[in-house]
């Protein structure tokens, strides 16, 4: 039998944190590169609800790639998704430029297409809201599993005839963004330093009994919280031009480090505002 359609795993082996497998219509070529890309062990054609030796997989199916969580009564699967589904809906019908992202990086008070640095990518939700509306974004996510969850979604919406032109001003970077703002964040600045940065760090561990969105369950078993917020949010004062925001849920302490000039709420996350400058009417 073809590596492709047998688990390389043995039954008796110990389990695994994470492996790449497929469905039957999975992509077997991207899975192999995904193997060698990312160093994971490769399990073939797989169930994940019957998996037993992994705990998650990155599993590719006929909709692209996912984060899987294997066995009886896991969550379902994770994926980055702009064609359909929630972000489908708000590209459609969303707020325009009233949504609580775009009223917080300031696309309320400027014509000018702003540059956005959106540090902590995750699935690219907000940055593909602000890329929708006219901004630039460049994205760092910073580990290789969400990031090939992202870089996997933003092709598949390539694709797509409405989502092309989004996804034509959004750009996919690696490595981590805390190099990269402070490389740009020395006087006088780089024509690549970024008009806005966005960060949206791993939210704090709740208590038990609070609802976690189920992408919230799936990256903290994967990615732990973010310990570097208050370097992340140093640097990007240092290097944004007009405003730094931070994401945050509604009740939680502000990140360690100098008070947000203003702040915009909603029901269960608030947007914390560094202003820097006044930004550019046009």
């Amino acid at each position: 039998m073809s590596r492709s359609n047998v688990s390389n795993v043995s039954p008796n082996a110990e389990t695994i944190p994470l492996a790449i497998a497929r469905s039957p219509l999975g992509d077997d070529h991207q899975a192999l590169s995904l193997s060698s890309d990312l160093s994971l062990p490769y399990l073939g054609v797989v169930l994940p609800k019957d998996l037993r030796h992994a705990n998650a997989l990155l599993f590719l199916d006929e909709n692209g790639l996912c984060l899987q969580v294997a066995g009886k009564g896991a969550p379902g699967p994770v994926r980055a998704e702009f064609v359909t589904g929630k972000m489908g809906y708000r590209r459609e019908h969303g707020g325009g430029s009233g949504q609580l992202v775009a009223r917080a990086v300031g696309l309320q008070k400027t014509k000018a297409g702003l540059h956005v640095l959106d540090a902590t990518g995750g699935l690219g939700q907000d940055a593909f809201v602000l890329a929708s509306l006219g901004c630039r974004v460049s994205i760092f996510e910073r580990n290789p599993v969400i990031h090939a969850l992202l870089a996997d979604g933003l092709a598949r919406a390539a694709l797509n005839m409405d989502c092309a032109p989004i996804v034509a001003r959004m750009t996919l970077r690696a490595g981590s963004s805390i190099d990269w703002l402070t490389s740009t964040g020395e006087e006088p600045k780089t024509p690549d330093a970024a008009d806005v940065i966005y960060l949206d760090p791993m939210f704090p561990h709740r208590d038990k009994s609070a609802l976690v969105k189920k992408e919230m369950q799936v990256f903290r078993t994967l990615v732990g919280d973010d310990d570097d917020s208050e370097a992340l949010l140093d640097a990007a004062l240092a290097a944004a031009k007009y405003r730094v925001v931070v994401k945050r849920p509604r009740k939680a302490p502000a990140i360690d480090g100098p008070e947000p000039g203003t702040r915009i709420e909603g029901k269960s996350s608030r947007y914390d505002i560094y202003p820097i400058r006044a930004l550019p009417q046009r």
